[in-house]
């Protein structure tokens, strides 16, 4: 279909003449001499370009062909070609959904180059289209508990405005896919999804990151450079992990998100843009305002949509669905047949505390789809302790939920050290977590790193 042209013109003369000259530059070229034969060969083949002559010796004009092609859903670039072309007819062409119009007598050179563009165009159309498919397919919601179905809803209501979202929740939780989501439901969904993790950047580079620097602001800018802020514009600005954010930054942010513009990194010039920023944190932020360390009007800017994204922990019924899709995503990303999941092994992993959330038990899946053998999945293979009967007997004796997941996480936590002869780094990296998170989760449980 890329290539392939339909000609619908009532001369033989102009038909023959134009298909000569297309076929020798590689195009697959049909003809047709009315608007009804256009329309029967149309119901049977694709084409990526139709020229359609607007005055057809019988039968429906190329107006009214043109009408019944967008009606039928034909997305064909069409290109419309007449002899007594004017103003008015070009209007009602392009309003009808005519990629171009030209005139009689034809330039074969001109003719050549409009079919090149329409086709191109075309296919861009069609690449884009499919991206945002398999994006919306990549960043799908898993689950149907409450806590899901409410994010899904609350996401749905919020990404066609420009409001600004903070995004909060534990490490691994799925902050960048709500992030994305919104994204992709948004009407900025064309354009670029630009992400920065704070946490990630050495301090005295982040604000380059975001605003960009002019040449010669600091050694080593040898050239001038756009930041984030200004990549994104027109767009989205996905503020990762902002509470790590230093207080320098903090307050040029504050003044960008007021004016919408900012001046780079050694320059004078303002920069205008219009971003749609989306920020996530694993911290309390709230705590950092009262120990001095973030901003209160900076949280009160960020903050005109929260969302709160719920741990593993608190949507166990979801870990099923979960553990399927990761089965089929990963066999499918390597090549192999998808594993199946005895009923034994799905209730250990649906009974096990995730502390790096959704990201360690994907982390998981894709372990055992890529290094494990066999095809049927049990308990016994996966590298997490298995369980009794289905339920954690020895959490019984405690007096709470929180007092059980807590002796639970340390034990865990001490296993994975042990493993790893105290490499903190390790460990985290093992279990599917960040190793901040992780340090200040032994410090809350009172275990000492070495």
């Amino acid at each position: 279909m890329q290539n392939s042209v339909l000609i619908v013109d009532d001369e033989p003369g102009i038909r023959e003449t134009l298909r000569g000259v297309l076929e020798d530059e590689g195009f697959n070229v049909e003809t047709a001499a009315s608007g009804e034969a256009c329309l029967d060969i149309i119901a049977k083949q694709n084409f990526a370009c139709i020229l359609l002559d607007i005055w057809l010796g019988k039968g429906i004009d190329g107006l009214d062909t043109l009408k019944k092609l967008q009606e039928n859903g034909i997305d064909s670039a069409v290109i419309m070609i007449s002899g007594h072309g004017n103003i008015e007819t070009a209007v009602k062409a392009t309003k009808l959904g005519a990629f171009d119009f030209v005139e009689k007598p034809l330039s074969l050179e001109k003719i050549i180059v409009t079919i090149t563009n329409a086709v191109r165009q075309r296919e861009l159309e069609r690449v884009n289209v499919q991206m945002l498919q398999d994006l919306a397919v990549e960043y799908i919601m898993v689950g149907e508990s409450v806590g899901m179905r409410a994010l899904r809803k609350q996401i749905s209501i919020v990404a066609p405005s420009d409001g600004r979202v903070l995004i909060s929740g534990e490490s691994g939780s799925g902050k960048e896919l709500v992030a994305r989501a919104i994204h992709a439901q948004s009407k900025r969904k064309a354009s670029l999804f630009v992400e920065i993790n704070s946490a990630a950047i050495p301090e005295e580079l982040v604000e380059s990151e975001l605003f960009g620097h002019a040449k010669g602001a600091f050694s080593g800018a040898t050239t001038a450079k756009k930041g984030k802020f200004e990549i994104a514009d027109g767009a989205t600005l996905f503020l990762d992990e902002i509470g790590d954010m230093s207080p320098r930054v903090q307050a040029k942010m504050l003044r960008v998100l007021e004016e919408q513009r900012f001046e780079p990194v050694g320059s004078n010039t303002p920069v205008k843009v219009d971003v749609r920023v989306i920020s996530a944190t694993n911290k309390p932020l709230e705590e950092l305002i009262d120990e001095g360390n973030f901003r209160h009007d900076l949280f009160y800017r960020l903050n005109v949509i929260p969302f709160q994204i719920p741990p593993l922990r608190e949507r166990l019924e979801d870990v099923p669905m979960l553990i399927e899709h990761f089965n089929l995503k990963f066999s499918r990303e390597n090549g192999k047949k998808p594993k199946v999941f005895t009923e034994d092994a799905v209730n250990t992993m649906q009974n096990h505390v995730w502390l790096g959330n959704v990201r360690e038990l994907k982390n998981t899946i894709e372990r055992i789809i890529i290094m494990t053998g066999k095809q049927k999945i049990t308990a016994d293979d996966l590298p997490v302790p298995r369980i009794s009967g289905g339920k954690p007997a020895s959490s019984f004796r405690f007096p709470s939920f929180k007092a059980a997941t807590d002796a639970y996480h340390r034990e865990f936590i001490l296993h994975k050290l042990a493993e790893f002869d105290g490499n903190v780094s390790k460990a985290a990296e093992e279990m599917g977590v960040d190793r901040s998170h992780l340090y200040r989760r032994m410090k809350n449980l009172g275990i000492q790193a070495k």
